[in-house]
């Protein structure tokens, strides 16, 4: 399955990427609860959602009313309270990546250091509740699973005013955020694109297109934005069939000789939390007959140049080998979520199961739930799977 996310006629923001979420199903009185909740760390606000027509397409509306005066926080004191919350990791982290996207732009815009940026915009709580809200959607729908692909932005055009007084059409902060990505001016006079759109949008999709490649539409989500123009203020996401079972991946290669095994162990995690596709330790012998280390890793190609850094910076290497452009075959992916009671308590697991043709090649419970049990229970892995069959 394939994602697209069209902001080619009326822009982005985080308010419209969560409402063509909603629009693709996700659960509306729990995406309500966690922005609620998460924003309270700024700020309160009050969350819903509406169905309403944009110059006759049906689309949902994601309104997030603030209580009292926007406050301003630093990012390093922000970082610090998302951490804190009591979420999946999984959507702390790449809500932590957005922020840190637009924490980065800000730093560059205004000349400071990541330890002296304070958001104004950014930090209220509505660009909080639109952050989390997003990331916890993306996840809820799977969509970390599939392929994203991101048409070129309508930044918009003319002038806006912000709390750095008037400012031109892309804002700094957005040009910065999509240094390296296709974006448009216009079709109006008037700010299309913003910093949390963007910096969401650059931190999901894992490949930029000129075109909707060939596909078979599946479903569409529309989310709307607040303004209105002659034109449909929306943001359309794309759920696709894929037309082959094929996906393109960069692997990366280097040998290593001279770090520790904690060291390696280090270094696998560190390329696995930055986005590696996967990671691969190999015993070798080298020339001279030292003994070492292979180190391949899979990538996308959206995050290869970052993971060729941390290579170099963790190892030291003077050299890495990179196979780009190389294809796998992709068997058929779906995630089905089955409920056990253990000692008592209820728990969640959820299943990824492998298709070949139509019949099932492979069914296995998720790690993470599988620890999670473990942990609260203290209970070995092997037992928790015999609890499960």
């Amino acid at each position: 399955m394939t994602i697209i996310i069209d902001p080619q006629g009326s822009g982005i923001s985080g308010n419209m990427i969560i409402g063509a979420l909603v629009d693709m199903g996700a659960d509306t009185s729990k995406l309500k609860e966690v922005m609620e909740t998460s924003a309270g760390i700024v700020g309160d606000v009050d969350v819903t959602f509406e169905k309403i027509n944009k110059k006759g397409i049906d689309s949902i509306y994601c309104h997030v009313e603030m209580f009292g005066k926007k406050d301003h926080v630093h990012y390093t004191e922000l970082v610090d309270k998302i951490n804190a919350l009591d979420l999946d990791e999984d959507v702390k982290k790449t809500s932590l990546n957005i922020f840190k996207r637009m924490a980065i732009a800000e730093s560059k815009v205004h000349g400071k250091s990541l330890e002296e940026i304070h958001f104004h915009e950014v930090g209220a709580s509505d660009a909080v509740a639109d952050v989390i809200g997003s990331v916890w959607a993306y996840y809820s729908l799977n969509l970390n699973e599939e392929k994203i692909i991101g048409l070129p932005i309508a930044v918009g055009g003319g002038q806006v005013k912000t709390t750095h007084g008037i400012l031109p059409v892309p804002v700094p902060a957005v040009v910065e955020i999509l240094k390296g990505l296709n974006f448009v001016g216009g079709p109006v006079a008037s700010e299309l694109a913003t910093p949390t759109g963007c910096a969401i949008y650059a931190e999901i999709c894992d490949e930029i297109k000129e075109f909707i490649p060939q596909t078979k539409m599946d479903k569409v989500g529309y989310g709307a934005g607040s303004k209105d123009f002659d034109h449909p203020n929306i943001l359309r996401i794309i759920q696709s069939k894929d037309t082959n079972e094929s996906d393109e991946i960069d692997v990366i290669e280097t040998n290593l000789d001279h770090l520790t095994g904690e060291e390696i162990g280090y270094l696998f995690d560190i390329l696995l939390d930055a986005g590696a596709s996967d990671v691969s330790i190999t015993p070798i012998i080298m020339k001279k007959n030292r003994q070492g280390s292979l180190l391949k890793v899979i990538s996308k190609k959206s995050k290869r140049d970052e993971l060729v850094d941390l290579i170099f910076k963790h190892t030291g290497s003077l050299g890495i080998r990179i196979a780009p452009n190389l294809h796998r075959g992709l068997a058929k992916r779906e995630f089905v979520k089955k409920t056990y009671e253990i000692e008592g308590d209820e728990y969640e697991v959820t299943y990824k199961i492998g298709y070949v043709n139509g019949e099932i090649i492979s069914e296995r419970p998720e790690y993470e739930d599988l620890k999670k049990i473990a942990n609260e229970k203290g209970m070995s892995l092997r037992q928790v799977k015999e609890l499960i069959k």
